[in-house]
């Protein structure tokens, strides 16, 4: 191409991009959320998983648009559309472990998102509503995914959704209302696979991707926390006004996002090629088998994400032949999260200025959420009777009690040992 080719057709792409502003803020969007939107520049590999989160709900919803072509919400056909997407239909079976992978990746880097929040403060203020949309994420997030295990209509998907629906209607007095209406009939049935496959397919996606959205705006306006746990704002340039700790997110961002990637892409395709399973449970063995309303299960328990819940929720004990304790104990030990903002009194933000308290109660919670949750993935009387003095119960439920004490007990006396931990002073800049 020749000098004048090249100039003529940068000229065109000029005109056309001058069009798109006049009608579009194109160009000022691109500017106040990528080449001029300033980032920390200390972030470390904690940092990749807010754009992983991002990378799997759009490989989620591309991969369930695909699903939905071919999958019946019957009954009497899910089951059966299922293996025919598996067996018949070219590369159905990537798309479908792709997306049964994909359900599970979402929360190991959810999680791991929500950890580097914890560890550094990015719920203090000035980021409280950036924490509280992305508490609101994780709750739609659960409710997607509560939706869609019934889909496959499999032996585990049926009566995990029969226990859980079932536990609404321990709710005084609205609960067995719910619970009928999520099911839309007085047991789970045909009815209650269409209203899942409507709340998973078409509600909650558009709920979801609207927080996100609102959680990336408002992470914008008023800028990322970083491991120091400094304001960067507070110091500019006094010829360019942009933050003297800051570099522009794209390019240094988008290409060091990449690497995270990268590295994630390989972990995600080696797990659907070579243990999409993942040794039952991120696919149950009693989901490749149809669901059968007059065969219980020998053991009914969720995926390995709801499991510490879970847990929590077999913990606690019934009052007066009512499970409502135990519920109200699950809904709780997932609201909490919200209240971290001002549960934390801590002169500092991030973890590497804080005192041993801090961290010892820390280290205390993340045991607490693993071992409960592998608890519930495991009947609760595995371990046999443990003794009169604890009703009879098991040792894997007193287990479960202590772990649940100590979960609660974390974000319970934050108010105190936050306030009482020593400090180290936080530095004027970023450490780098």
């Amino acid at each position: 191409m020749t000098d004048k080719n090249k100039s003529a057709l940068s000229s065109a792409l000029n005109d056309g991009l001058n069009w798109v502003d006049a009608r579009f803020p194109l160009t000022s969007n691109v500017k106040a959320h990528l080449t001029e939107y300033y980032a920390p520049k200390n972030f470390n590999f904690w940092y990749f998983f807010g754009s992983l989160a991002l990378l799997v709900l759009v490989l989620q919803i591309l991969t369930g648009i695909f699903l939905t072509m071919h999958y019946k919400p019957d009954a009497d056909l899910a089951f059966g559309s299922v293996e025919y997407i598996m067996r018949d239909v070219p590369w159905g079976w990537l798309i479908r472990y792709m997306h049964s992978t994909g359900a599970s990746m979402f929360f190991v880097v959810v999680y791991l998102h929500m950890f580097r929040g914890i560890i550094y403060g990015s719920y203090r203020n000035p980021r409280e509503l950036i924490w509280l949309f992305g508490v609101a994420i994780f709750l739609v997030l659960m409710g997607e995914a509560f939706f869609g295990y019934l889909l496959p209509w499999g032996q585990m998907s049926y009566w995990g959704a029969q226990v859980i629906v079932n536990l609404f209607s321990a709710i005084p007095f609205i609960g067995p209302d719910v619970s009928e209406w999520l099911r839309g009939d007085y047991l789970v049935s045909d009815a209650t696979l269409n209203r899942f496959f409507a709340f998973h397919v078409i509600a909650l996606p558009f709920v979801l991707v609207g927080l996100v959205v609102a959680h990336l705006i408002a992470l914008h306006e008023v800028g990322s926390n970083n491991p120091d746990g400094v304001e960067i704002k507070k110091l500019r340039d006094k010829k360019t006004g942009f933050p003297l700790d800051g570099i522009p997110f794209h390019p240094y961002y988008t290409v060091k996002d990449l690497v995270g990637v990268s590295m994630f892409l390989i972990v995600f395709s080696a797990i659907i090629f070579f243990a999409p399973e993942m040794g039952g449970y991120f696919l149950e063995a009693n989901n490749f088998v149809p669901a059968d309303p007059l065969k219980t299960p020998a053991h009914i328990a969720p995926v390995w994400y709801f499991t510490p819940y879970y847990s929590i929720l077999r913990a606690v004990p019934p009052i007066l032949n009512s499970q409502f304790p135990g519920v109200a104990a699950m809904g709780l030990s997932v609201v909490a999260f919200a209240l971290l903002p001002w549960l934390d009194k801590s002169p500092v933000k991030s973890i590497r200025y804080r005192g041993t308290l801090y961290k010892q109660w820390l280290v205390a919670f993340v045991i607490s959420f693993l071992v409960l949750g592998y608890l519930g993935t495991v009947p609760s009387n595995v371990w046999g009777q443990f003794g009169a003095w604890m009703g009879g119960a098991d040792r894997a439920t007193v287990v479960a009690r202590i772990f649940t004490v100590v979960y609660f007990l974390f974000f319970a006396l934050m108010p105190w040992y936050t306030k009482k931990d020593k400090t180290k002073p936080v530095p004027e800049r970023v450490t780098g």
